[in-house]
């Protein structure tokens, strides 16, 4: 790592960074105050549902736990009662049980009991008709997900069971590997967002090839995720969107496919993930708001996240923002979350324990992003890439803004540099401060661009301090 008073050559330009000493009494008085204050009145604010002790078994509604006798309508017919009395647990018991969508109902809670699995249907058809959702930050209908609920209060999917999405075993890696067809339909779908297309006129679903997330909960609140393993989900895993006082705890998920990120609030607020393990082919808790003109048409921030005590084994980043977050980006802090860990060591080494993406084409802002307490190793890349040039190739002139990125009590053994801080000659980063860290077998050195406020306190690479 250089001096703080380097400048790098980076992109091809000069790096324009206005770095801060951080010590001395000057400093320690100019410090900015603790955001971590923020963290116990947002856990304050975030409460499970809590559900009546009624049972509902799926098995009594005509449910078989073959492998292969198709339980769709056992899934609705359980979930309906259960909603319609009141509310309770509808209970799947060990067995394997088959089916296409399942749509949750307020005041319901899908448990899925240890030595259970649902697994769902590689067929198509079974996820439709098409339902409102967002595909990548855009707005449209489409397939719907393999667990859905729009618009419901007090809903959980809970147990020691198993989601298995099976999906190489569906059509849906086809759909993008090797210049699939999926790209024709993503190109017309952001097409239709930047030009303002109403979303009903946005029908993807039959004959097309967006694939639908694993489980999206979309303009819901009180949601509990808890416990249960997820395997090889399509596209994106645990997706609340436009939810609020969500808690994701205790879970496992494990997926190859590309673009199978972890867990994904989207313009979501009051959310709380705590105690997973991500193994994924993408990032692994990645913070999103809405893609380009349609995000800022929906306007709505993600904010008031917290993340505890989980470990990150994805391809990409560990604790993500971006690169959909076009509606906003506030408050996000990570603790005591572990790098590839000896115990989990998943499929993929995490490139960037901390990964933000913003760019032009998406405008929006992402202000305050906290971790402390991160340990492990291995990196891939750098600790920190802070990209506001992400997908420099889809042109934009919005105006762009990322400040007060935060590392603290940060130990990781084992990465090409410790920060790689991209701002832009129009729209700098700005207020990026690492504290109390320590980074061992560091083989490169930083890269520094058009970043104000770069401030480095009691940071030590490779045994020296910066």
């Amino acid at each position: 790592m250089p001096s703080r008073r380097s400048l790098l050559k980076a992109g091809g330009s000069l790096a324009a960074a206005s770095l801060l000493p951080g010590t001395g009494p000057a400093a320690a008085e100019s410090r900015p105050p603790d955001p971590w204050r923020k963290v116990p009145d947002i856990l304050r604010k975030i409460r499970p549902p809590r559900f009546p002790s009624r049972e509902w078994d799926i098995t009594a509604f005509g449910a078989v736990g073959d492998g292969t006798t198709d339980c769709t309508a056992a899934f609705a017919a359980a979930i309906g009662e259960c909603h319609r009395r009141g509310g309770g647990r509808v209970v799947v018991p060990p067995g394997r049980f088959l089916t296409g969508a399942v749509h949750l109902l307020s005041n319901v809670e899908l448990h899925v009991s240890e030595g259970a699995v649902i697994a769902f249907s590689t067929d198509p058809n079974a996820y439709l008709p098409v339902v409102l959702t967002r595909w990548e930050g855009t707005e449209c209908r489409n397939y719907s997900p393999f667990i859905y609920a729009h618009g419901q209060r007090n809903i959980a999917v809970t147990g020691r069971g198993t989601l298995d999405g099976q999906a190489r075993q569906g059509p849906w890696e086809s759909w993008y590997a090797n210049g699939g067809p999926q790209a024709g339909d993503q190109r017309a779908l952001r097409k239709m967002g930047d030009d303002g297309v109403p979303v009903e006129e946005r029908v993807f679903g039959a004959g097309h090839y967006l694939r639908p997330a694993m489980v999206q909960f979309v303009k819901c609140q009180n949601i509990l995720v808890g416990d249960i393993t997820i395997l090889e989900p399509p596209m994106w895993t645990v997706n609340p969107v436009l939810c609020t006082n969500v808690t994701v705890r205790g879970i496992t998920v494990v997926s190859t496919l590309y673009n199978t990120d972890g867990c994904d609030p989207e313009a979501s607020s009051y959310v709380h993930i705590h105690h997973c393990r991500f193994n994924t082919n993408d990032d692994c808790v990645a913070v999103k708001s809405g893609r380009d003109a349609d995000g800022r048409r929906v306007g709505v921030p993600s904010e008031n996240i917290v993340v505890q005590d989980c470990q990150f084994s994805g391809r990409w980043g560990g604790i993500t923002v971006g690169s959909e977050m076009s509606g906003g980006v506030r408050d996000v802090f990570a603790e005591r979350c572990v790098i590839n860990s000896p115990d989990f060591p998943g499929n993929y080494p995490v490139k960037y324990p901390v990964y933000i993406k913003a760019g032009k084409k998406r405008g929006g802002f992402i202000e305050g992003v906290y971790t402390r307490d991160f340990t492990g190793g291995n990196v891939d890349r750098e600790v920190m890439f802070v990209n506001m040039d992400y997908a420099s190739n889809e042109q934009g002139t919005e105006p762009v803004s990322v400040r007060d990125i935060r590392m603290e009590r940060t130990r990781l053994d084992g990465a090409d540099a410790v920060l790689n801080l991209v701002g832009l000659e129009t729209d700098h980063l700005v207020g990026v401060r690492l504290e109390k860290c320590a980074f061992t077998n560091v083989t490169g050195p930083d890269k520094i661009a058009y970043t104000d406020g770069l401030s480095l306190r009691k940071v030590f690479v490779n045994g020296v301090e910066q």
